[in-house]
């Protein structure tokens, strides 16, 4: 039977990737990422994970690597061989377990990036991965940087999609004078805030103006983009009327918020429903797809899904628009048979 649900952004740590990522990093493996794998073990733990998703049979999973990710902790020669290594432990986890596993989507060592396009070539065309994940920045370098345009062209060709996973730790402080940020800020609400500056940079930088058929996933419904896209237009029609729509050497050839509805939302804000119709009603129902950010909870991977399912489910839309959410939108984009 095909699959009713399909969760695009779901994350694991495999065992021999863990190990020798660890052992490369060392020092620049702050104590903060170990406590994250250590209290989710859904991540490490394929019976933690399939307990999970036994409460939620009709569901399988496409796979990802969980953060942070490899430019961050990594020099680029070990992130070029942490790379390969957890790109293949994906791939034995998808061709061991079809029934729980749709696919992978590549890890890329982004601090080298001629690496990084030969490690998508064998992914994509050796493992059959069904996309890359990136992240909203690079050790420090923006999404729009020239040397990254190689990816996107190539993925471009390959029409496969980019899952764009949000970037920024608690080293990054509040305020100046503050040595780290508080009470989860950076997280709660760095991470969306960091989503909306690369979708920015990806919409305005010439990324989507050069390769418009690139299609790219935003983790976590978008961000902020579909909450002010009206004082985004705002702002830039009062502009146009000093400079037309031109901004640091950039100009536009359409609207700024029709390149924002270029980009792909998924589901895992942890079942909100007033933002994912939010999310829904800008980006359209063709370019919302479910995700549940899996395992990150405090139940071993099962509230966070049926969390996001029961917000799918308050929707106030109809059973065919659900479908495409749960799976038909998946399936077209990251062109999967299940």
């Amino acid at each position: 039977m095909p699959a009713m649900k399909i969760d695009v952004f779901s994350h694991v740590l495999p065992p021999r990737y863990l190990a020798e990522r660890n052992k490369r990093a060392g020092e620049r493996l702050s104590t903060q990422y170990g406590k994250y794998y250590h209290a989710n073990p859904g991540l490490t733990d394929l019976d933690v994970r399939f307990r999970a998703m036994d409460k939620f049979p009709d569901a399988v999973q496409l796979l990802t690597i969980a953060g942070p990710n490899l430019e961050s902790v990594l020099k680029p020669k070990d992130a070029v061989e942490c790379a390969k290594i957890a790109n293949d432990e994906m791939a034995e986890l998808v061709a061991k377990h079809p029934g729980r596993f749709c696919g992978a989507c590549a890890s890329l060592p982004m601090n080298d990036i001629d690496a990084a396009l030969k490690e998508t070539d064998r992914a994509i065309t050796d493992l059959r991965f069904r996309g890359v994940e990136i992240f909203t920045d690079h050790d420090g370098r923006p999404v729009d940087a020239p040397e990254i345009f190689p990816l996107y062209e190539k993925m471009a060709a390959y029409n496969l999609p980019i899952l764009l996973h949000p970037r920024r730790t608690n080293t990054t402080a509040d305020y100046e004078g503050e040595s780290t940020s508080k009470f989860l800020i950076y997280t709660n609400f760095g991470w969306p805030y960091e989503t909306s500056m690369a979708m920015a940079r990806l919409a305005f930088g010439g990324p989507l103006e050069k390769y418009p058929a690139l299609k790219i996933v935003t983790h976590h419904a978008g961000g902020m983009i579909p909450y002010f896209h009206k004082r985004v237009q705002f702002s830039w029609d009062f502009n146009e009327m000093r400079m037309g729509y031109r901004f640091d050497g950039h100009t536009l050839t359409k609207s700024p918020v029709e390149y924002y509805k270029m980009f792909y939302c998924d589901t895992a804000i942890q079942g909100n429903t007033p933002a994912l119709m939010c999310a829904y009603e800008f980006f359209g129902g063709d370019h919302m797809v479910f995700a549940t950010d899996t395992p990150y909870d405090n139940q071993l991977g099962e509230r966070v899904i049926r969390e996001t399912i029961d917000g799918v489910e308050a929707m106030p839309i109809d059973a065919a628009a659900k479908k495409k959410i749960y799976a038909d939108n998946a399936r077209r984009l990251f062109r999967l048979p299940v």
